[in-house]
This record gives structure tokens, C-alpha cells and sequence, in this order.
């Protein structure tokens, strides 16, 4: 079969992280991706660095994979005549300027809507297009700390952490990937698009699942609580005698199991510990006698004897033990392709697979303006000499 979204075109205004993971994702799919950079210039993270490889960005390379580039001035008559084309041909535009930019020139989704009733208008910002702080710019370390998550993040005695990945930004770029698919999974139905409009502060909030109902149901905010999870206990880092590794036990048979592999025998008989409502209940006192236990062998030796036992756990590995993982390479997760600067260059893979779709060979990331001319003649019908004269007038 071929790939899901194959046959469908996506016209990408989107730049930095949350719109080009969307439109990534939806490129991973099979769709047609064009997007859309300011001539000279291009997306703001083509000048995020070091690192840079032969000129281009790794921030860039991350998440701009399987689309075409075209630079274009649409702010110019002729360049604004040009995207009317563009998204005349589309199926899909994504846009993530903060509300009211695109609006002010005439692009914004009430005017598009009336001229194409099938596209799917995807619209993401930092508080959506509705609500009192709707005008208000959005940036991932703000979201993160005005959507609850670094309140809940960091030591219990210490500051608030960000999380180290933007993950307002990736979180909102997955929504609106999954927000553009239901659109068109509805098109089909009644053959109209709609405008997804997609917050960051909203993608933030609903990551929050049981530490809201914990708030919900007590009304005390949660605080941090370093690596512990609130409600499971133990659950969290642990130091062996040689680094960390996380102990996961989520039932009471798996405590049991931990207990007689750790050599913990008396801490399975306590009535206190008995029951995962104990153990959180009485994790003051529980806590240090783990942590003295687990000193005393390396990670590799406690991590051997846990998953024997079937107890979950695992290392804290840094991005090369990660990537250097034998299951990670079984499941296609590090991709190459061949990038017209830099040659051979690793990538992410895609984590969803489907028994029944084809699988496609990634794209790399497109130089700047790398697919204009193709575009604008092949999709468009311009000849050569009326592209040159745009790009003479600095239109593309």
C-alpha cells in the first residue's frame, strides 16, 4: 500500500519548532510537504547553532525532514499572487504566526475558507485564537512554565526545571498533526475543511493528566518531587554503586519480586510496605533503607537480576548509549539519508509502523530555496525566464 497521506499537499508558512514538527510528521505520512521561507533567510533555526554541518544547522536538519523548499516574499504583491497558487493547490496549510498576523494580510482563516471550502486550515500559537491572552506571542520555555510543568519538575528542595527537550513545542506540533488528520478524515465525510486551531498553553495543560487530578481531587497543587512519582512507590532513580537506574515497580507482586531479588526480604514483610497505599504512604522511611541496598552492586548487576526477576528497570543512558542500541536500530529509529551539502547524514527515524502501509525512504532536509524553481514551474507553469525575473526583483 502506499503511504497514508500520499496524494495529499501541504503548504507549510510555519517556522522554528512546533509547526515544522507538524508538518514533518504529516511529510513522514506520505503528504506532499512545500514549505514556505523568506528569501535570504529562511526558517529562524537555519541560524541555530553550533553545531552546524557544512553550513546547516543540526537544530534545522532535526525536524525539517521529507519537504520541499521554497523561498517566497509574500508580504510583496508578487510573491502574495504566487501563494494564492500555492494554496489553490493545496490540501492543507499550516501557519503558527502569532493571531492576527496572517489576518491583517489577508491570509487568516475566514478569508482563505471562503475561496477554498476544502482546505484545512491549521493554526498554531502559544494561547489560541480565542480566549484574553489569544494576542499574547508563545515560546516553549514560557509555556512550559505558565502551562504547570516546571512547577512539578526539579528537586523537591531546589528550583524549577525545563524539561531538556522543548516539549510545549514538539507536544503542540504532534496535536496539530493529529488535529490536521481528523480534519481530513472529516473532509471525507462531508467534504469541507475546518480551522484547527492548536495552543501550545492548551497541548501543555493536557500533559498533565494525574497530576491535575490530583489538584482536582484534593485541591493542593502538586510541587516537585525530584524523580519520585506521586503515587507509586518505589518508582524513580536509584544510584548503584557505578551510576543511576530507575526502578520501576507498578504492582504489589513486582514489590515482592523486587524484595527477594534485592535481598529485601524484611521490607516485603513490613505491613507498612505491604501495599503500594503503604509504601507511598511511608516512603520517609522506606526510601533510605532502598537507597543503602542499592549501592552495594553496579547498575549492570542489579539491572541483570531485576529483569530476571521481571521487576522493571534500566539505565540512565546518555544520547550515545541511546543511539548506539541494538533495538533502537531493529525498529529503523536511526535513518540516513543523502544530503546534497553534507552527504551522508543520520537522522531520527519514524517511531509509528504500520503493517499495511508502504514504507518511503526519508527525504533529507532541503537547502534554502533548493525546490523554488521546480515548483514554480512545474506546479505552477512559469518558464525560466519569469522565474529569473523574480528572483532578480528579490520576490523569491
Amino acid at each position: 500500500m502506499s503511504a497514508p497521506l500520499e496524494g495529499i499537499t501541504v503548504l507549510d508558512l510555519t517556522r522554528v519548532l512546533s509547526g515544522p514538527y507538524c508538518t514533518m510528521l504529516l511529510g513522514d505520512q506520505g503528504a506532499r510537504v512545500i514549505k514556505v521561507e523568506q528569501p535570504g533567510r529562511g526558517d529562524d533555526t537555519r541560524g541555530w547553532g553550533p553545531p552546524f554541518l557544512e553550513g546547516e544547522s543540526a537544530y534545522f536538519l532535526s525536524i525539517n525532514r521529507n519537504k520541499e523548499s521554497v523561498t517566497l516574499d509574500f508580504k510583496r504583491p508578487e510573491g502574495r499572487a504566487l501563494l494564492d497558487q500555492l494554496v489553490d493547490r493545496a490540501d492543507v496549510l499550516v501557519e503558527n504566526f502569532r493571531p492576527g498576523t496572517l489576518e491583517r494580510i489577508g491570509l487568516g482563516y475566514e478569508a482563505v475558507a471562503k475561496r477554498h471550502p476544502r482546505l484545512v486550515y491549521c493554526s498554531i500559537s502559544g494561547f489560541g485564537h480565542t480566549g484574553p491572552r489569544s494576542a499574547e506571542a508563545g515560546y516553549d520555555a514560557v509555556i512550559q512554565a505558565e502551562g504547570g510543568l516546571m512547577s512539578i519538575t526539579g528537586p523537591a528542595d531546589g528550583p524549577p526545571y525545563r524539561l531538556g527537550v522543548a516539549i510545549a513545542d514538539i507536544v503542540s506540533g504532534m496535536f496539530a498533526a493529529q488535529g490536521v488528520t481528523l480534519a481530513l478524515f472529516a473532509r471525507e465525510r462531508t467534504g469541507r475543511g475546518q480551522q484547527v486551531d492548536l495552543a501550545m498553553l492548551d497541548s501543555v495543560a493536557a500533559l498533565l493528566t494525574y497530576q491535575a487530578a490530583i489538584y482536582f481531587a484534593t485541591g493542593a497543587a502538586p510541587g516537585r518531587m525530584g524523580n519520585r512519582h506521586p503515587t507509586i512507590v518505589p518508582y524513580e532513580t536509584f544510584a548503584a554503586s557505578d551510576g543511576d537506574f530507575v526502578i520501576a515497580v507498578g504492582n504489589d507482586e513486582q514489590w515482592k519480586r523486587f524484595c527477594a531479588t534485592a535481598g529485601l526480604e524484611a521490607l516485603a514483610a513490613d505491613s507498612r510496605f505491604a501495599t503500594n497505599r503503604g509504601r507511598v504512604t511511608h516512603y520517609a522511611e522506606l526510601k533510605p533503607q532502598l537507597a543503602e541496598r542499592l549501592r552495594t552492586a553496579t547498575r549492570a548487576a542489579w539491572i541483570g537480576r531485576l529483569k530476571a526477576a521481571g521487576v522493571p528497570c534500566g539505565s540512565v543512558r546518555d544520547l550515545h548509549e541511546v543511539f548506539t542500541d541494538p533495538q533502537l536500530a531493529a525498529r529503523g529509529m536511526v535513518a540516513q539519508v543523502d544530503h546534497p551539502a553534507i552527504g551522508a547524514l543520520r537522522l531520527l527515524g519514524v517511531p509509528i509502523k504500520l503493517s499495511e502501509a508502504g514504507a518511503t525512504a526519508p527525504a533529507p532536509p532541503p537547502l534554502l530555496g533548493q525546490h523554488t524553481e521546480i515548483v514554480l514551474q512545474r506546479d505552477l507553469g512559469l518558464d525560466r525566464g519569469r522565474v529569473e525575473a523574480l528572483r532578480a526583483q528579490g520576490v523569491i
